[in-house]
């Protein structure tokens, strides 16, 4: 591992240049549904990475499906990914995706980034995710400039709507997951730069209750509540949070008009987080269940969307190899980090249901993610592009 450390000097002097250029994308706003802001962004991101060289191209993600207020679905555009192959003759290769987008609105008052006193970087998408593409680029940057390169292969991803659970980028994921060893994902890393090790699984579900209208004064038995039973299914879903493992989140509901007319349409969702594939069963049996349940009800049908988008990402025996490399790597370095589990779900999910083990949290330190008090810290970016390209450059060994 020593003889490895040398070809990483490079990057000793970079963390101003990075700074730059993360802060160039933060000011672009890139929220999922942008499709303006996502171009631009990838414009600059396909400047970054051209200079890398290999195959890059353009992928059209699926259109997503959504449902409205109104119970109906539409489908929704939603922008291009960013794909690189180089080295694909190489026995060994790896991996590498995170994302473009972001969770601010065009019309969120947080859009620019600025250095606070205590010398972090406040701004939308610093730690999630824009700064884990640059420290991804700086890591390829220092394994193309090193006499390994070309002795192991490399694939990135960059996607433009996992913030939305990647309804577009999803079959590509997991087509391309088989091609490689393993991979790394640039998700910012937990407090104290710490790496998430297993995932909990999430899927989001939207209910659809339909009644029947009437004038709640002349003929209000004549009519059949839609609002009313829907509060009563999303208080049966609620009542089967209890296990610490599984959490039932009910997010938002919608329907109702005017105050003399019975409601003839709501619409609930729901978030739900499970540990393992059993918990994820029992939760479908759960909710068809009470779907067949309501549907019983005189004068009212239910429809229910949705599904796991991200099943668990457990922490086995094929991910905990990837983690100890990453932590020998660590050492070398004279980091110091702990493997934890995690809650939040991420494409790290996703490619590891597809068969590809990986560790998803090799972006930057930062925190206060999804929030207009987002940080990095500028210091890690140089250290956390020093593991990314330690790790992959340990693997020529292995080749």
């Amino acid at each position: 591992m020593d003889k490895l450390l040398p070809m990483l000097g490079w990057l000793d002097q970079k963390q101003d240049e990075m700074l730059e250029a993360i802060i160039e994308l933060c000011n672009i706003n890139s929220y999922t549904t942008n499709l303006a802001g996502i171009a631009m962004v990838k414009e600059k991101l396909v400047d970054h990475f051209e200079s890398l060289g290999g195959d890059l191209s353009l992928i059209d993600t699926e259109p997503m499906t959504s449902i409205g207020d109104d119970g109906c679905s539409s489908k929704q555009p939603l922008g291009e990914i960013i794909h690189i192959v180089k080295h694909p003759e190489a026995s060994k290769k790896v991996m590498l995706c995170i994302h473009m987008d972001t969770v601010y609105s065009q019309d969120d008052e947080f859009q620019i980034c600025r250095m606070t006193e205590g010398g972090q970087l406040n701004g939308p998408g610093v730690a999630d995710a824009k700064g884990g593409l640059i420290v991804m680029l700086y890591a390829l940057k220092a394994l193309e400039r090193s006499p390994l390169t070309g002795k192991i292969g490399w694939e990135v991803i960059i996607n433009p709507d996992e913030e939305i659970g990647s309804p577009g980028s999803e079959s590509f994921i997991r087509s391309r997951a088989p091609r490689c060893d393993f991979g790394l994902l640039f998700e910012p890393a937990l407090p104290g730069g710490h790496m998430v090790s297993e995932r909990k699984g999430t899927g989001n579900f939207t209910f659809i209750v339909r009644g029947k209208s009437a004038h709640s004064g002349r003929d209000f038995s004549a009519g059949r509540n839609a609002i009313t039973a829907l509060a009563r299914l999303l208080d049966e879903i609620d009542r089967l949070n209890g296990e610490p493992d599984v959490t039932f989140n009910v997010g938002r509901i919608s329907g109702g008009g005017a105050l003399n007319m019975v409601p003839d349409l709501a619409v609930g969702r729901v978030n739900v987080r499970v540990k393992d594939l059993e918990e994820q069963s029992g939760v479908e049996i759960d909710f068809e269940d009470l779907v067949e349940k309501y549907n019983q009800l005189d004068g009212i049908s239910v429809e229910m969307h949705g599904r796991f988008t991200s099943p668990p990402k457990p922490s086995d025996e094929a991910a905990q190899k990837v983690q100890r490399r990453i932590s020998e790597c660590g050492d070398a370095l004279g980091m110091s980090f702990e493997f934890k589990g995690t809650g939040g779900a991420s494409d790290g999910n996703k490619f590891a249901d597809a068969g590809l083990p990986n560790v998803d949290t090799m972006g930057p330190c930062g925190g206060n993610i999804h929030s207009s008090n987002e940080f990095l810290i500028p210091e890690s970016l140089v250290p956390r592009a020093k593991l990314a390209a330690l790790t992959i450059l340990s693997c020529v060994s292995d080749a």
